[in-house]
């Protein structure tokens, strides 16, 4: 495999509005504001949004490590 080369993911997700199992046109990765990745795309039959939540949890953010330390007690 080439090196900067572009991995194209096509994901399976369910239209409501068409109720079936579709491909996701136009996917494009999202991380939701509980940390979890999603795959949000459009239906190729009916242009409806089509969401994937995708398995796993996002890596975390680098949090500064500050220690903490117990109160002092007199």
């Amino acid at each position: 495999m080439k090196r900067g080369a572009v991995i194209k993911f096509m994901a399976e997700g369910y239209c409501v509005k068409c109720k079936a199992k579709k491909e996701i046109v136009d996917g494009v990765e999202e991380t939701m504001k509980n940390g979890r990745k999603a795959i949000k795309g459009k239906c190729p039959t009916c242009g409806t949004v089509m969401f994937k939540i995708l398995g796993g949890k996002a890596a975390p953010s680098a949090a500064p490590s500050t220690p903490t330390n117990p109160p002092a007690t007199s």
